[in-house]
């Protein structure tokens, strides 16, 4: 459909300046509780309309086609009924009206003020179209098919036509004025100067005056040459000679204050400060309300601070801003104060300025292009970003690619917003630049300025900001915006109890600059703490080590219990010891109880048995009313302690002491067998015998005898220096059901055949004697069986 509708726009004849006639209005109403809308598109020339309709001959759009684009883009358009959208194809324009509802197109041909005679018109050009919007039903329109065999009959609005006779003087006859040309002339000469063609003003000007040297409109063209004149460059000069002539010839003209500011400052800027004071003072007396004295304060101030006198200057600035209800010289005053106080180094005030000209008129910037563009330039290299940004960006909404600073200047509000706290809208800057400028000359630095923003507008979740990170730890390995990456990484880590993770990556985290960074120890620290506390949570005993052994960390005393524990297993009695020290002195007895305990297993661990011993006193004494105490096994300890420390009469006292709290508990069988081996040491028989027994009656019950024939064999011996051959007997012969080396076989029935013997029991003691050979007659105990046997 595009393509067709630029065909026939190519084969009709339009105007070059189409579109700065063009005219949209969009109007809304109600007719029987229904809303509507209407939207009128007119243009001085005609142009195309066209419905597009679906398969339902539903109209869904209608496209407008011009053959040239308006000067200032048009923005998206639309309400309940509308949607207008723009599209440029091959240099023709196009409005797209999109519907929301239903839609009806229909060219406005006649004017009902002017014309007398309406008819039916099937047209595609035209200079006004009309949109209606509706919901159901089009309001105040019946459509009705046209018969074909129809005569389209004009309606005819007027029924008498009554006579004109125009303008009449005083005496009652007719006044015939003649279109005289100054008129027009002047006419033109006004638009000229608000299009701001000061040449082509000045041109006509001088025009008019040769071919109508006694106009009405002399004053005016006056007026008007030297306000043409006070806009150029270089034109001071005629500036102060016209004025003088204004002044002598129309000094009532109410333009006098105009051109007493005018005259003022051609004098101040021709370095005529004199006589330039001498107007300034006669527009401030005679015309102290006129806006064009509040003009005359800027520009005093303007030939004061060229003087040298700033701070005269800067009130008459100050008096401009405050005494005026005009934008234009409000914002004039303010970017002149604006411009002193950034060149003083005063920013923040300057900043101020700036932000109140946005606020209330911020095309005023491009109004002032060139010296907008420096003062921007002054802001950014002081380091003002928000004032610098702010004029760009004020720039940039009055202007179009077609400028050649419209690229530079987007880059610009983009980085400088990047350098402010508005990080949101410095995206958004950046994002317009890659949008427009894909491949621009600036692509670099712009990407560069929206990697750095990642730190502050990021919404991703935590996994996508890390693959992010990263990504920039990657591309900017040397760069501040990598350095900061890792930065951030670790804190976001830190912040999601990724510890482990961060302490995978500390060497770089730490190597960072400590004036940029100076938290990255304790970011360290943090993360090994956490780490730490996991680790005790999940009984990683092994992690738990290695963090403590790396980190000079401190958990909380909850801790403790997971920490001492670790530390035993790990072998690690040093961490031990120092979890254990801490908590010695608790006020609470349990505690006290525990750590003392725990004390105590250190301390045997490492050797301390001398602290072994005092502190498992004081551990029996706080339990010795609870024989069922948890911490009971500190008999035991003690025992072990006198073992090793060689004390046989403490060993013998704990002891007994152990058989007081177990009883005969198979654990202890190792105890008893050192306290027999004691008691064989001392030639104690009865130790023997007694602790003999408890063992002999402790692998009875559990049918277990990793103690014999040890046991046994020193038993025996006891019981036959005691002469109790009777019970040296039993005791030899309960080896039977014992599984023997054959060593010990052997010794075992040459004992038995020896204790026949004493028994008077011959036929047996030679029947044991045999068996000990037979068990291993390689041994010595074989040889004493053999001799005995031939006795």
């Amino acid at each position: 459909m595009f393509k067709w509708i630029l065909s026939l726009l190519l084969l009709t004849s339009f105007s070059t300046n189409l579109l700065y006639a063009l005219d949209i209005s969009l109007q809304g109403a109600r007719e029987n509780f229904e809303n509507y809308s209407i939207l009128h598109i007119k243009d001085k020339n005609k142009f195309l309309c066209q419905e597009i309709k679906n398969d339902f001959e539903v109209t869904t759009k209608i496209i407008c086609a011009f053959p040239k684009a308006p000067a200032k883009e048009l923005k998206t358009l639309q309400n309940d009924f509308f949607k207008i959208d723009t599209q440029i194809k091959k240099k023709t324009f196009f409005l797209i009206i999109t519907a929301y509802k239903n839609m009806k197109l229909f060219p406005v041909i006649f004017n009902l003020n002017e014309d007398d005679s309406v008819f039916s018109v099937d047209t595609e050009l035209a200079k006004h179209w009309m949109i209606v919007g509706y919901n159901k039903k089009i309001p105040y329109i019946e459509s009705q098919e046209p018969s074909e065999t129809a005569i389209n009959f004009p309606f005819m609005l007027e029924k008498d036509k009554l006579p004109y006779v125009g303008s009449l003087d005083m005496e009652g006859n007719p006044v015939h004025i003649q279109e005289v040309g100054d008129v027009s002339d002047y006419l033109k000469i006004k638009r000229l100067y608000i299009e701001k063609k000061y040449e082509n003003c000045l041109e006509l000007i001088e025009e008019v005056m040769r071919e109508y040297p006694s106009s009405l409109f002399t004053a005016e063209l006056l007026y008007y040459k030297i306000r043409a004149n006070s806009q150029l460059k270089d034109k001071n000069e005629d500036v102060i000679e016209l004025s003088k002539v204004y002044l002598r010839e129309y000094s009532s003209d109410d333009n006098v204050a105009e051109i007493l500011s005018l005259l003022a400052r051609a004098y101040s800027r021709s370095g005529m400060n004199g006589q330039a004071e001498y107007f300034f003072d006669r527009l401030f007396s005679e015309h102290e309300s006129s806006p064009y004295a509040k003009w005359g304060y800027i520009y005093i101030g303007e030939m004061l601070e060229e003087s040298g006198g700033l701070s005269k200057a800067l009130s008459y600035y100050e008096k401009a801003l405050h005494d005026t209800t005009d934008i234009d010289i409000a914002a004039t005053a303010a970017f002149r104060l604006a411009l002193s106080k950034i060149n003083s180094s005063k920013k923040q005030e300057a900043t101020e300025y700036i932000m109140k000209i946005i606020k209330a008129k911020p095309s005023f910037f491009a109004s002032k292009y060139e010296e907008s563009l420096d003062m921007m330039q002054i802001f950014a290299d002081e380091e003002v970003y928000m004032g610098a940004s702010a004029i760009a960006k004020a720039l940039v909404d009055e202007i179009n690619a077609e400028y050649d600073e419209y690229e530079s200047l987007l880059k610009y509000v983009g980085i400088w917003l990047a350098k402010t706290p508005q990080k949101k809208e410095a995206l958004a800057a950046l994002n317009e630049y890659l949008r427009i400028f894909p491949d621009g000359l600036y692509l670099s630095e712009v990407q560069v300025a929206k990697d750095s923003l990642f730190f502050d507008v990021s919404d991703a979740n935590v996994s996508a900001k890390i693959a992010d990170y990263n990504n920039l730890i990657e591309t900017y390995a040397e760069d501040t915006i990598g350095k900061r990456a890792i930065y951030e990484k670790a804190k976001l880590m830190n912040a999601n109890k990724m510890y482990s993770d961060v302490l995978l990556f500390k060497d770089e985290l730490l190597a960072l600059d400590d004036i940029t960074y100076p938290d990255t120890k304790e970011i360290v620290n943090s993360a090994a703490l956490g780490a730490m506390e996991q680790a005790l949570e999940n009984k990683e005993c092994h992690s738990v080590l290695k963090i403590s052994g790396e980190y000079s960390i401190e958990l909380s005393d909850k801790w403790d219990d997971g920490i001492y524990e670790c530390a035993m297993k790990g072998a690690d009695f040093a961490l031990a010891g120092t979890i254990t020290s801490k908590n010695l002195k608790s006020q609470d007895i349990n505690a006290r109880k525990k750590w003392l305990y725990r004390y105590i297993k250190v301390d045997f661990a490492t050797g301390n048995y001398s602290d072994v011993v005092k502190a498992s006193q004081e551990l029996i004494t706080l339990i010795a009313d609870d024989k069922n105490s948890e911490y009971k096994d500190v008999y035991r300890v003690l025992f072990d302690t006198y073992q090793r420390l060689e004390d046989s009469n403490k060993m013998i006292e704990a002891m007994s002491n152990i058989q007081k709290i177990y009883g005969k508990d198979y654990k202890d069988i190792e105890r008893y067998v050192a306290v027999m081996a004691i008691g064989s040491d001392k030639n104690d028989d009865n130790l023997v015998l007694k602790y003999g027994n408890e063992v002999m009656q402790i692998q009875n019950s559990s049918d277990s005898y990793a103690q014999s024939p040890f046991v046994e064999f020193a038993l025996y011996q006891a019981y036959i220096n005691k002469e109790d051959v009777n019970k040296a007997l039993e005791i030899i012969k309960s080896l039977d059901k014992v599984k023997l080396s054959k060593n010990n076989r052997a010794r075992q029935k040459y004992l038995l055949g020896s204790t026949y013997d004493k028994l008077w029991r011959g036929e047996e003691a030679q029947a044991a004697y045999k068996e000990a050979i037979e068990a291993d007659a390689a041994s010595a105990w074989a040889k004493l069986a053999e001799g005995a046997k031939e006795d």
